[in-house]
Formats: structure tokens, sequence, C-alpha cells
């Protein structure tokens, strides 16, 4: 059984605002960054950031931040740091137009779009570097699961680990747009609203920024921009098709759901889903605390979160291995 989260603080706001903000880092005199430009069709570029332990590694973890956040994002820093440590090769992706990228791709990423972590994990294997496990924060969350369910049984992925996933996008956004949320709202907005402007500035045949400043919810946002530019129509259906949810019945590699009940991001009402009592792919752990990405512990190891996930991945590795049965 995991350890138990003994939360820093009780809040969940606290928690996730203190884990956003809290200062982490990799040593990269040990474990130098490889930037890797991976050219998903003319007209998109993602860049990853690669680093290997100095012997063989065993394994390789993609990581997928979360809205708006980079490969520069805390969670996956610390998160990285450990599993260097354990023997691990990293990589630590951004989305589309995400961490400075912007004239690398003319589209911008979304809470669905699976193709470009696929491509990455495709070339991955082609170079045997060991097995691949799969990394996603919050939207990178969804997008992971999302990805393993439409993988099904395909031997790409060894396993997916996934924290604070919005499964379904559209009861996140409706609890993200409540006027509790507006701190968060409102941050999400802004930057969505100058990703917008830089991207009208290098294609402006895709991107208007008309009635940009009236886009006053995430809701909204998604109704003017996302849904149109990836061909969903409405916000609604965007939500409707790029959920997760949609997909958990489907997933077959072995996966990690972690989710804190207090999430004031995540209803955890969404995770009554059958699928986690049906799915034995599906390992889910509900913390009581944790806020959004914020599981910073009481006592040390600070990072509860990373420790958990990689005792996951550790185990199993270990009943993968030769000459041991899967069950």
């Amino acid at each position: 059984m995991p350890q138990a989260f003994q939360p820093l603080f009780r809040h969940p706001h606290l928690l996730t605002i203190a884990g956003n903000f809290w200062r982490r880092e990799i040593d990269l005199l040990r474990f130098p960054a490889t930037r890797v430009d991976y050219v998903i069709d003319p007209r998109t570029t993602v860049v990853a950031y690669e680093h290997q332990p100095p012997t063989t590694a065993r394994g390789q973890i993609l990581f997928l931040h979360g809205l708006e956040g980079s490969a520069e994002a805390g969670y996956i820093v610390s998160f990285a740091q450990q599993a260097l440590d354990r023997g691990f090769g990293v990589h630590r992706l951004n989305m589309r137009t995400c961490g400075g990228t912007e004239p690398l791709s003319e589209t911008m990423y979304h809470s669905g779009l699976t193709g470009d972590p696929r491509f990455v994990c495709e070339r991955l294997a082609a170079r045997n570097l060991g097995p691949i496990f799969l990394v996603g924060f919050s939207l990178g969350a969804n997008v992971a699961l999302k990805l393993a369910g439409e993988l099904g049984a395909v031997d790409l992925l060894s396993g997916v680990c996934a924290i604070s996933a919005p499964i379904n996008l559209a009861a996140c956004v409706r609890v993200i747009d409540k006027p509790g949320n507006v701190l968060y709202a409102r941050r999400f907005l802004s930057r969505l609203r100058e990703r917008v402007r830089c991207k009208s500035a290098l294609s402006p045949q895709l991107y208007s920024t008309e009635g940009l400043d009236d886009v006053d919810s995430i809701w909204s946002f998604d109704d003017r921009f996302t849904a149109p530019l990836f061909g969903f129509g409405t916000a609604a259906n965007y939500y409707a098709t790029q959920s997760a949810d949609n997909f958990l019945h489907g997933v077959r590699a072995p996966t990690f759901v972690v989710t804190a009940q207090d999430d004031p991001l995540v209803p955890f009402a969404i995770y009554a889903h059958e699928a986690f009592k049906q799915n034995r792919a599906l390992t889910l752990l509900t913390p009581q605390h944790g806020g959004h990405l914020g599981f910073l512990s009481r006592r040390r190891p600070r990072f509860w979160l990373d420790g958990v996930c990689l005792d996951w991945i550790e185990a199993t590795l270990s009943l993968s291995s030769p000459g041991r049965g899967v069950g």
C-alpha cells in the first residue's frame, strides 16, 4: 500500500498555490538536458528536454504538463529529478506552442490532443531505450488517459500515471468558472489571451483577436477559439468528445490515477465512474487532501506524489520483468 499522504496544509487552495510556487530543480550537472525537436508534420514541431542517467536506464518517462504549463513546471521538475536518481531517463515535453515554442507550431494544444505524445512515444520506442511510461498532470493527465484508452492493447506504453486529471472536461470547466475559483480562472484566461495574441501575430489567417477581451470564462474561450480551430464546432462538443472518461474502459496498459478528494478544480464526483470498478488496468488513489497538484507533505520527503508514483512504476516493472507473471 502507498504511504499515506500527510498534507503540509489541509486547505485545498493553500496546497494548490503552494504546490505551484514551491521551488524545485533538476541537478543539471549530474543530468544535463538535451533539447529534442520532434517534427510532427511540416507545420508542427514540439520540443522535449531529455535527461538520461549515467548508466543504462531502467526505462523512459515522458511528462505532459497542465493547462498553460510547460516542461519547466515544478511538478514535472521534482518528479524528473527523483526519476533520474532512481535510474530512469526522462523527457519533459512542451505541448504545442508552450514553453516559448509558439513559432514552431501553427496550431495550439488542446485537452484531447493525443497525436503528439503518441508520436514522441513511438520515436522513443524506435530508439530501444527501455519500457516507456507516460505521466500526465491535470490537462496532460486527461491527454495521457485518453491516449491509453485509444491505444487499448497496443504494446507501446508500459504504464501510465495520471494526476489531478479532469476526466470530465465540461464538469471541470464549470467548476473553474465558479466565483470561488476566480483567481485560477483569471490566471488561465490571461495566459490564454496572451497566447492567442502571440499566435495572431504569427498566423493571422488562423487567429483573430477580435472580441478576445470580451472572453470572460474558460468555456467561452474554448467556444470562441479552441473548438472552432480543431473542428469541434462548440465548446460543449469539444468537451464531450475529448474527455478521458469516454476512453477509460479501453485502457489496457497498467494505469495509476491519483486525485485529491478536495481538489478545487476537479470535482471528486466525476471519479464515480464505473471503469474504476470494472477495469483491472486502472488503479485509483484518492487521498482526502492534496488540492490540485498540491501534494506537498508535512514531513520529508516533501514531494509525496513523486515517490508514490515512482514506487508504482517500479512495482509495475517488477511484475512485467522476465520470469515474473503479470497479475
